[in-house]
């Protein structure tokens, strides 16, 4: 059978591709063809020729193209007004599938596309710079075929003349897009500011800065950057008292802050500071930038007196901080020297703080003494509304400390707290469940997960998510069967405001699909329920069905991972189509592998 030949316009859209490829000034005819030619001409364009049309396109023509709401006129332009937004759209789905879902909507996808284009290109050309052999010039680097494909046409990209091939050509053309990018190391040199050059920086994340030499040319990319920075990351970065220094100093001119700075992050990296003799340059930075609202210090080698000192000025500072995260670090007595009786008596202390509503200490080995100093300082966040203080050993005595807290002030704003793994036991988690139930605004989250508090504390636990709480992990904390066997006694009333629950390893076998076949038609808001590793029979499943058949609630998602429930393969496949909500599958059911596999929570 021969071959169709290609039709007449198959053929002109091929020459006007490769005519806005190479030709730096498109020509001026081509805007003049008639709509419904040229929108087809649009929808068949790469990447490249796509922004030369839309880059060259007269100012006459814009009203038909335009995608913000002032061009909406008349039927025509609304038919046509969102062509290029949808072709942009169509070219980044292509590309990169797996993304689209994430991307918030509404978008500029011309912008979208060439920033996520640009951050490829930077990828692409740090595993190159990274090779042993690589000694030439960053912006010399070549672009693979792999990307350029995407961009060009095919018989453009094989042309020795084509002038994209270049690094340098990517960011000189397309960095007035670029918002977001993520540098390794290797390309923080002196060429990299000149490469982005034209860029607009709002988001600037730095991985594995380990020399005083990289900090030099990242500091004058920050220069360069101040006025439209908006977030600074580090990550697997050592950074010495004189790199933070630096990097501090290049975010101010004359000694004023002009950054908009709002988030300022450095994690799974070491810092290493004198806290006796800290940067002035750091120190200015925390007192004196208004616009910082999330400040994080994770897993970053900080001990109990860097800690205090960043505390401190913080107490000080001019700031609006909305965010504090120090968690996954040694700090153990960092509050214990402060007075808190003239600290909180002040009116000019803690003005950063009374704005915070996050703070995140977990795993910073905190003890008892600090809970009780985190008890005092919880006075000065008027505002907090999240709490973590999971992987600390704070045990009872922690708790109590807490407990004095929320009496003395019934009307905290704390809505989600996680006690995870803090050593404690069932008697002071049901004084404080006890106490909780007092508050005038009630938790919306509570986890006491991974402390070995058994069934004593079921009664507690029913009357938390019956009248107050509207998520609530309670895994791995010994309840067994007996527990479930109490939680399903004691639940007789419902609950109207749990939306999610997560009981998984708590080895309570039949009894915990009992549990939640009388849990599900009594709480018509719970969406999601985590019931893995709970050695439940194969009967469990029944009594489950049963229950979501009647129950007229809003279930979305029920995992059911680790437990010997699903028989044959024919099973598993109607039970994922019987149970759906808006087209997925409620049950996340155990893997043929895994089934018959029992979770070992034991150490």
């Amino acid at each position: 059978m021969t071959k169709a030949s290609p039709s007449l316009a198959f053929l002109c859209i091929q020459s006007l591709k490769l005519q806005l490829l190479q030709s730096e000034d498109p020509i001026p005819d081509l805007y003049e063809l008639p709509s419904e030619l040229l929108d087809g001409v649009v929808a068949h364009l790469p990447a490249l020729a796509l922004q030369n049309f839309q880059s060259h396109m007269p100012f006459h023509c814009w009203g038909d193209y335009e995608s913000g709401d002032d061009c909406l006129i008349n039927g025509r332009k609304r038919a046509r007004n969102d062509v290029l937004g949808s072709s942009w759209k169509v070219l980044f789905k292509l590309r990169w599938p797996e993304f689209i879902d994430h991307v918030e909507s509404p978008a500029d996808w011309q912008q979208l596309y060439w920033e996520k284009h640009l951050q490829n290109c930077a990828d692409e050309a740090a595993e190159v710079a990274l090779r042993p052999t690589f000694s030439g010039r960053i912006c010399s680097i070549n672009v693979s075929d792999n990307i350029l494909r995407f961009i060009c046409h095919e018989e453009h990209v094989s042309c020795q003349k084509c002038v994209c091939k270049k690094l340098s050509f990517h960011f000189k053309t397309f960095g007035p897009y670029l918002r977001c990018l993520r540098l390794l190391n290797v390309l923080c040199v002196a060429e990299t500011s000149e490469l982005l050059r034209t860029s607009k920086l709002q988001h600037l994340v730095l991985r594995w800065i380990r020399s005083e030499k990289h900090v030099e040319h990242l500091c004058k990319l920050l220069i360069q950057s101040r006025d439209t920075l908006t977030s600074l990351e580090f990550i697997h970065c050592k950074l010495s008292s004189n790199s933070i220094s630096a990097i501090c100093a290049s975010l101010h001119e004359n000694g004023i802050y002009t950054t908009g700075m709002q988030r300022f992050c450095i994690k799974t990296s070491s810092i290493e500071l004198d806290p006796l003799a800290a940067p002035p340059a750091f120190v200015s930075f925390l007192m004196s930038v208004r616009t910082l609202h999330s400040l994080h210090f994770c897993d970053s080698n900080l001990d109990r007196h860097i800690t205090r000192m960043v505390f401190s000025t913080l107490l000080d500072s001019s700031s609006n901080l909305s965010s504090l995260d120090l968690s996954e670090n040694n700090i153990s007595g960092w509050l214990s020297t402060f007075c808190w009786r003239s600290v909180v008596g002040s009116p000019s202390s803690g003005k950063s703080l009374r704005s915070l509503c996050k703070l995140n200490l977990r795993g910073n080995e905190l003890n008892k003494y600090d809970a009780e100093n985190l008890a005092h300082a919880l006075f000065l966040m008027p505002g907090l509304e999240s709490l973590n203080l999971s992987g600390n050993p704070i045990k009872d005595s922690g708790i109590r400390s807490l407990i004095s807290y929320f009496k003395k002030n019934l009307n905290s704003c704390l809505a989600d707290l996680d006690l995870e793994n803090c050593e404690l036991s069932s008697c002071g988690v049901i004084e404080f469940l006890d106490t909780l139930s007092m508050l005038e605004k009630p938790l919306k989250f509570l986890s006491v997960a991974d402390n070995a508090l058994g069934s004593e504390v079921a009664e507690a636990i029913v009357n938390a998510f019956t009248f107050s709480v509207e998520s609530i992990n309670i895994s791995g904390i010994g309840l067994g069967p007996l527990g479930f066997l109490a939680l399903g006694r004691k639940l007789e009333k419902g609950s109207k405001k749990l939306l999610s629950i997560n009981i998984s390893k708590n080895r309570g076998g039949l009894e915990t699909a009992r549990f939640l076949s009388k849990l599900i038609p009594l709480a018509p808001r719970l969406i999601s329920v985590d019931a893995s590793y709970n050695l439940m029979p194969p009967e469990s499943l029944l009594m489950l069905c049963d229950s979501l058949r009647t129950a007229k609630g809003d279930l979305k998602r029920l995992d059911m991972t680790g437990n010997s429930c699903i028989n044959q393969a024919a099973e598993h496949s109607t039970l994922l189509c019987e149970f759906q909500h808006n087209g997925e599958p409620i049950f996340v059911l155990p893997s043929s592998f895994a089934s018959h596999v029992p979770y070992d929570d034991d150490p």
